[in-house]
């Protein structure tokens, strides 16, 4: 276990408006691996409120309620940014807030540690979750850890993950996978070429069944999910005057949630048939769940319209637990990883009222 915060720990008010605390946040710089002052900061910050039992497995910090409540929700954000990219400190300009981090997922976090600190008898017993590293590997992501050591903490009816989507609920998300196609030929001078096979005119055809392809575009729970299958790397030659042997397309798959990461590589083995296929990375998608109680419940309290999730977010791995969930943030989700990232005030404010009123509390 880590050590407890120190004297140079920052100082987290959580009675303090959420744009600010938001700003406060994006302010002690915490990309991913260095999220030590940020969980010092959250840890104490929560630690003073006796509603809550606070616990830390490495830089996660999960604070829980225990009311006897009918149903269990998580509301989770991660901790941890992008590099740097001179976009430190956090500044105000005219009703948004600019800085790293502050979209994604600062103001989601700020509004989490809100919600826990300041509703102190929810309807609906809560675990709350912020974690480190999930802008990396895997195999370091904090959720990942968690589900690893102690799966009963991410038990629930419903979870909400603070990703930002524009301050409205997206649900579910699109499952990923990436293959290698490979062709394949000769070698020969490329004075004589006829005496040779050229690998990456072979590619050719591989780039024609991308073109040609028609992604599905079904419709789950009322919501419509577009597929895309597309090249993203091409590797080949071995010299100015040499035919190369050998060409690698690699290719995204980006596919709906109905669809297992097996069956997701048998359509893609499809595509290509007759082609050389090796899958080099997948993740499956999550179903969208609104059928749910808690989650029918949860859209209709933040506005009563959902759209699906066009990307692959942690939401996959509480599906992946039998646990529904959705994706509910403030910011823009096409400005994650920008150097102008930013957020607006006023969707900051909105969506803390949206989670508040949910869970039973005055506005």
């Amino acid at each position: 276990m880590p050590s407890a915060p120190t004297a140079r720990t920052p100082a987290l008010d959580l009675w303090v408006d959420a744009v600010q605390l938001t700003e406060d946040l994006v302010n002690i710089e915490s990309v991913s691996g260095n999220e030590q002052a940020i969980a010092d900061a959250v840890q104490a910050a929560l630690a003073a409120y006796d509603h809550l039992e606070v616990q830390r497995f490495g830089h996660t910090i999960v604070a829980r309620t225990h009311l006897g409540r009918d149903e269990r929700v998580v509301v989770a954000g991660h901790l941890d940014t992008v590099p740097l990219n001179a976009n430190l400190p956090a500044r105000r300009d005219g009703d948004v807030l600019h800085g790293l981090g502050s979209c994604d997922m600062k103001g989601g976090v700020a509004v989490a540690l809100k919600v826990a600190a300041l509703v102190p008898e929810p309807n609906r017993d809560v675990t709350f979750l912020f974690y480190e590293c999930e802008e990396v590997e895997a195999e370091r992501n904090g959720l990942h850890l968690l589900a690893q050591s102690h799966p009963e903490l991410l038990e629930a009816d419903f979870a909400i993950l603070m990703e930002p989507s524009d301050g409205v609920v997206e649900a579910g998300c699109q499952g990923t996978l990436r293959v290698d196609v490979t062709t394949r030929g000769s070698r020969a001078h490329s004075a004589r070429s006829w005496t040779g096979v050229n690998a990456i005119h072979g590619a050719g055809e591989v780039l024609a069944r991308l073109n040609a392809y028609e992604p599905r575009r079904p419709v789950i729970d009322g919501l419509e999910y577009r597929e895309g299958l597309n090249a993203v790397f091409i590797e080949g030659g071995v010299a100015g005057n040499v035919l190369p042997d050998e060409c690698v397309v690699s290719v995204n798959y980006r596919f709906a949630p109905d669809r297992s990461v097996e069956e997701a590589f048998a359509h893609v083995r499809e595509v290509f048939e007759g082609f050389e296929l090796e899958l080099s990375d997948s993740a499956p998608g999550a179903l969208p769940g609104l059928s749910v109680p808690a989650a029918a419940a949860f859209v209709e309290a933040v506005g009563g319209r959902a759209n699906p999730k066009f990307g692959w977010t942690d939401v996959a791995r509480f599906s992946g637990l039998g646990v529904p969930a959705v994706n509910f943030g403030p910011g823009d989700p096409h400005l994650a990883h920008r150097q102008d990232e930013h957020v607006p005030l006023d969707q900051v404010r909105t969506v803390e009222r949206q989670l508040r009123a949910w869970l039973g509390a005055a506005s």
